[in-house]
């Protein structure tokens, strides 16, 4: 199979070519449910981060084109999302920036860098390595940031400011709580949360939950409805309707209209260094969430996605926003679901939207500065609660408990040491179960079935100790992560021995590789064979595998040890022959 050459250009308007005249009218009114979506959770996820309402608004105006343009995906939606705001948000405080216009710029600045990071991992056919972060790790981290931005997001609900809890503002927050026990970050948030309660805006926490209650059932009983904007309007007009906002219900505020303008991150060089782990971070989650979601939908629907050209779309993304002031953008899960049940069968949504909101950006800013901050909050967090995967847990619980605990560790990392340390955390904790996996294959002893047409594993507690011929079967490739595996497999099985062994059968069906390491071991285990008397017998090596056992100094093993296409073809051999090869004994 030829396989595309690295850095290979992307071919755009890939996203676009389903398109169809018949199916325009549905996808242009998905394109404006999906602006419908967009205006309050970019807002919100904004407002998350520190940012001006205007950088949430800019990312869906020329990212989400060039994106929609780029993309060989006809489905996948990108977006600010909760998981890329807890990072973004986390690095921005960490950095402890002066002020809002600082902290913009160096927002601009990690757009740039992931942006950056993207094209090289366009450039080096990287995307394989969204295989690399499992199941668990993702349900963890993901899990543990829906619940920091959904905790962030009930301070608005209550009427009160979201506290910064790092440094010098996390000490004096401990210091006026009088807390007994020394604590950071998130659990330090939450004990201010709990002081906080008994000082709320009442107006204010009707209308929060108003927002997070209506968008909810709006969702389970008129999934086609845009619950979000809906919602908005609603608690808008009743704010305003009732003097609400006089009565300590804060509202959004004026935005600037007008189209984004061109612009570059005003941030020393050292900013871009100081940006660049978060930057790592935003390109790993997006990796994972945003290639998963691409596969699933084009397998859904029977097309081919290139996983390298989704990443450059995603570098183009985050370039255009740096340079056009908007917020970093990366793969929504929310949207582009939404997005597949309004019928979407390719990117014209996207540019739908984009032009939509161009609209309300040019005509429509006055609007939004009477939107209640806290019905955006109750949006924002219902947005991300659904993050929080109580039945992702439950379902690794029941069926492997180990990944359970990988999932339980990356989702305390996440509340404990922070996102961005977390995100090391979830990278060490995947490697650690990749290299356990790896060095842990599954063997099995084999048996011939009673009319000896096929041979099959053998039940745990029931293998034959005493036969003289056994079939053994490697899961895997041998190689320096699994060796010691496979040479201490070999040691059990003669040490459990009860008569001694004639003949021990390696079928090499799945051993597809072997490294220096493996033939290293593989020589061993031949001299250990042959030292207690046991001949070697290898059986359904592949060409390629015998190949390398010349390639790798195995010349003497491939001269010495018989090899059959087929395990019954050993066995009849060994029950044919008077004696082993060797003449080591009878065979029974």
């Amino acid at each position: 199979m030829r396989r595309t050459e690295p850095g290979r250009w992307p071919v755009p308007f890939s996203g676009l070519r389903s398109a169809t005249l018949s199916g325009a009218p549905r996808e242009i009114a998905a394109g404006i449910t999906l602006a419908a979506l967009i205006i309050p959770l970019n807002i919100g996820y904004a407002q998350v981060a520190g940012l001006p309402p205007t950088a949430g608004l800019y990312a869906a105006i020329i990212p989400l084109v060039v994106f929609a343009l780029l993309t060989s995906s006809r489905h996948l939606i990108t977006s600010p999302d909760a998981s890329l705001t807890a990072l973004a948000s986390a690095a921005l405080i960490g950095l402890q920036l002066p002020d809002s216009t600082v902290r913009y710029d160096y927002m601009l600045a990690m757009a740039l860098v992931a942006g950056g990071l993207f094209f090289m991992f366009w450039a080096f056919r990287l995307a394989f390595l969204a295989n690399f972060l499992s199941r668990p790790v993702m349900a963890g981290f993901v899990s543990g940031l829906g619940l920091e931005v959904f905790v962030s997001q009930v301070f608005k609900i209550l009427g009160a400011p979201h506290i910064d809890m790092t440094g010098t503002a996390a000490a004096t927050a401990r210091d006026a709580l009088s807390l007994p026990f020394e604590t950071t970050g998130f659990f330090l948030e939450l004990a201010t949360l709990a002081r906080t309660i008994p000082h709320a805006n009442l107006w204010s926490v009707v209308v929060g939950l108003a927002a997070f209650f209506m968008v909810r059932l709006l969702k389970r009983f008129a999934p086609a409805v845009p619950g979000s904007l809906v919602v908005l309007a609603i608690l808008t007009v009743l704010v305003g309707a009732f003097g609400l906002d006089q009565k300590g219900v804060s509202v959004l505020g004026a935005i600037p209209s007008g189209l984004p303008q061109l612009t570059f991150p005003r941030v020393p060089l050292s900013a871009f260094f100081d940006v660049l782990p978060a930057a790592l971070a935003v390109v790993a989650i997006t990796l994972c969430e945003g290639l998963l979601l691409s596969r699933r939908y084009s397998r859904k629907y029977g097309y081919k996605a290139d996983g390298n050209q989704v990443l450059f779309a995603f570098g183009a993304a985050n370039v255009s926003a740096a340079l056009s002031g908007a917020f970093l953008t990366a793969a929504s899960p929310s949207r582009t679901a939404a997005m597949d049940t309004a019928g979407q069968q390719s990117q014209l949504p996207s540019l739908v939207a984009a032009v939509t909101i161009t609209i309300v950006m040019l005509f429509f800013t006055d609007v939004l500065a009477y939107l209640p901050n806290a019905a955006l909050a109750g949006i924002v967090a219902n947005a991300v609660i659904g993050l929080v995967s109580v039945s992702e847990f439950r379902d690794l619980w029941r069926m492997r408990k180990t990944e359970f605990w990988i999932a339980a560790v990356c989702f305390l990392s996440v509340l404990v040491l922070g996102p961005m340390q977390a995100v090391l955390i979830a990278v060490l904790m995947s490697i650690i179960d990749v290299v356990g996996r790896a060095s842990r294959p599954e063997s099995w002893l084999l048996a011939a079935v009673s009319d000896g047409s096929h041979f099959e594993p053998v039940p745990p507690g029931e293998e034959d100790t005493a036969a003289p011929l056994l079939v053994y079967r490697f899961g895997t490739a041998l190689y320096f992560a699994n060796a010691n595996t496979f040479l201490e497999d070999v040691e059990a099985i003669l040490e459990s021995r009860t008569a001694p062994l004639v003949w021990f059968v390696l079928d090499a069906e799945a051993i597809s590789e072997l490294d220096t390491t493996g033939a290293e071991t593989l020589h061993q285990v031949a001299k250990m064979l042959d030292s207690k008397g046991v001949t070697l017998i290898i059986t359904r090596a592949s060409p390629a595998l015998v190949a390398q056992f010349g390639q790798l100094g195995l010349h003497e093993l491939v001269a010495e040890a018989p090899m059959f296409p087929t395990n019954r073809q050993a066995m009849d051999a060994f029950r044919n022959a008077k004696t082993s090869r060797h003449g080591r004994g009878e065979p029974a």
